[in-house]
Order: C-alpha cells, then structure tokens, then sequence
C-alpha cells in the first residue's frame, strides 16, 4: 500500500513539474518513429487519412483525422498560446518596455536571421516557400530541457527564455496569417469578423461566463477554416477577447489558461507529435540534408536561431535600450538562444503548411528533427557548464 502511495506521489510530481510536457513529447516522438519504421506504418497512414465529422450542403466538416489534429486540436493549442500571449502583455514580462525589450529584440533576431539564412539557400528553388520554417521555437522542448538543469538555472533565464518563445509564437501566428493561408473567401472572413466583434462587445460589457466566449470563438473556428486562412488563428483571437486583471483575483482568462494547460501539454501535444513525426527513414534522407531545403532548415535553427537572438540582444544592449536579467550572463543567454532552435512541433506545423508533396513534408520533417536534437543537446550542454548551483556560487563568493 505505502508503495502504491508513494509511485502515485512520484506521477503526481512528474506530471505537475514544467519539464514533463518536454519528456511525454520525446516519448511520442520516439514511439512515432517506432510505428512509422514498422509494419504498423502503413496502418498508421490510412488510420490517418480516414475521414470523419458531417458533411451536407450547408456544412462541411468531414475532414481526415491528421486534418482534425493539425487544424482542430490546434486551434486548442494556439488559444493557449494566444492566452499566454495577453497574459503577459497586461500583467507579466512584456506589461513595460524596460521588461520587454530584451526578449522583443531577442525574438526578432531569433525570427529575421534564420529566415533569412533559409532564404539565402532556397533563393530559387521550389523548397523557397519554407522561409518561415526555422523561424519557430517550440516552448514546451525549449522549456523542458531548460527545467532539467533545476535550480542550476537562474529564474530571471527561464523567464526570457520563455518570454522570447512566446514573442516567437506571436511572430509565427501572423506569419502562418499571412503567408501560409490559401484562397481567400471574403464572406467567411466577414462572418468571422463579426463573431470576433460580438465577442468584442462581450468582453466591453464585462461578461466574465467563459460559455459567452468559447462557443462564439467554435463558430469563428468554423468561418475561419473555410475562409482560407488558417483555422489556428481562431483560438488566438478568441484568446484576446476573454477578459483578465491584474489583481490577484483568478481572472477568466486565467481560469481558462490553467483548466486547458495540462490538457494541451499532455495530450494535444503529444498527439500532434505522434501524427505529424511518423517519419519512415529511407536511403538518401542523409544525404538530402545537404540539399538546399536541408541546409535551410539545420542552418537556420542550429546557427541562425543563437545567432540572431545573440545578435539583437547584444545591439538591444549596447544601445542602451535593454539590459541583462539579474544574474544572467552572456554565455547563458548563448545558451539560451541554442534551445530556441529547437523548433521541432512548431517548425512542423509550418513545414506542412509550406510543401504540398509528401517527399518534401519528409525531408523537412527530419531536418527539423536533427537540428532541434543538436540544439537541444548543444544548449544543454553549454547551459550546464555555464549555470553552477547556487550553493556552489556563493562558496566563490564567500
């Protein structure tokens, strides 16, 4: 019984600690790559391209199963990510300018430099449309490796860290917005500009009944889908319109924020993992890591991303228009801005969105795959001989 009692208490610590999200998506990645490279492959591909939903004349939402993943529980986790985003605009790291700067600046060279690196290599070839592909960082990884470290790692790291990711994440939506939708159908986005003003309305009024935001926020989901933009952009502009304070009171956005959380770590997450790495490695996927789509996407994510966030952080500085985090050193934020290369779901997400031909989705995929690997590892690696235990630090002191 005591045994029991104490394995439920060692789950319970794991799946309440920040680096379990980045753990369960290794273990989902791996187990995809398990099945794609077993006679259970073929099974996972038509599983996959099954449709589902209800379809008629006056709807349409009978789509495959990788469909509803990639576009339906998606759209879960960019509302997340669009609550997290306001969050921290009203009440947390990006409320001030002086608290902004670094990670705004950090961002920004984490999104110009590898695009622009990706681009410089693609410069006409039919890959080209991939530019947006090493611009992504994935947070959960990011943030998951970064928690393995412990109290090795300062507070005031973490927090950047996470504040340029969801910088990035921001940068990404009107990337995906703009870039990454297909043909336009104005009466859809009408209809979808009229439920985001109804939901306007809502939050002026001061409705704090989440029931008045996400059932209106599912319809927009539905507008949005068919407009030709993409159907993730609905759960952020839902997420902008749900009110939050900056009391201590657990506001509605805040409420949301912490009901769908867990649910997206551990379970949307490891899914979307599961569905979009089932990468079958075949003769010549090496070797088209040399190809101008390859090199892309490893340069950009393993030297553009560091390169980048190092870049603007240090001009940001020397200008005078940031400053370093209390007890963060230079060679921590190279750290730091390692791990922000690893893009891996992010980065995923877009490389789908770039390439219609499944022979390019492949190679991107595993390009994307070895480049997160090197900068996770590379990061980890820098991290942990760059942040000593505290303990170990005020001995140096003393």
């Amino acid at each position: 019984m005591i045994s029991k009692l104490i394995n439920l208490e060692v789950y319970k610590r794991f799946f309440q600690s920040t680096s379990a999200g980045g753990f369960l998506l290794m273990a989902f990645v791996a187990i995809s790559l398990l099945i794609a490279n077993s006679p259970l492959g073929d099974d996972l591909e038509r599983f996959l391209a099954l449709e589902v939903g209800y379809a008629s004349e006056m709807i349409g939402l009978k789509y495959s199963v990788l469909l509803w993943v990639n576009d339906g529980l998606m759209a879960i986790f960019f509302l997340l990510v669009g609550l997290e985003i306001k969050r921290e605009l009203i009440e947390g790291e990006l409320s001030s300018v002086s608290q902004a700067a670094l990670p705004v600046f950090a961002a920004l060279g984490g999104v110009l430099v590898p695009a622009s690196i990706y681009a410089l290599i693609n410069a006409g070839e039919p890959t080209a449309g991939g530019w947006g592909i090493p611009m992504a960082t994935d947070i959960a990884f990011a943030i998951g490796i970064l928690s393995i470290l412990g109290n090795r790692v300062p507070v005031a790291l973490k927090i950047f860290l996470t504040a340029l990711a969801i910088v990035d994440d921001l940068v990404a939506i009107l990337v995906i917005a703009v870039f990454y939708s297909a043909e336009l159908h104005v009466n859809y986005l009408l209809y979808a500009a009229g439920v985001m003003a109804l939901l306007a309305v809502f939050n002026r009024l001061g409705i704090t009944n989440l029931f008045f935001y996400l059932v209106p926020g599912l319809a927009m989901w539905y507008f949005i889908h068919h407009s030709g933009v993409h159907a993730t952009l609905a759960g952020v502009l839902t997420a902008f319109t749900i009110p939050t304070n900056k009391t201590a009171e657990e506001s509605p956005l805040e409420k949301l924020e912490h009901a769908i959380v867990k649910p997206v770590n551990f379970l949307i997450m490891p899914i979307f993992a599961l569905v979009n790495t089932n990468i079958r490695f075949e003769a010549g996927m090496v070797e088209g890591l040399a190809s101008p789509l390859g090199l892309g996407i490893l340069l950009g994510l393993c030297v553009g991303k560091p390169l980048g966030i190092m870049l603007l952080s240090w001009l940001s500085y020397k200008i005078k228009l940031s400053s370093l985090p209390e007890g963060v050193s230079w060679r921590q934020l190279i750290g730091a801005g390692l791990l922000a290369g690893v893009g891996f779901t992010m980065s995923i997400f877009i490389a789908l969105l770039s390439f219609q031909e499944e022979a390019y989705q492949t190679n991107a995929k595993f390009a994307i795959l070895v480049a997160s690997v090197l900068s996770g590892v590379v990061g980890y690696l820098v991290l942990k001989n760059s942040c000593r235990a505290p303990r170990l630090q005020q001995a140096e002191k003393g």
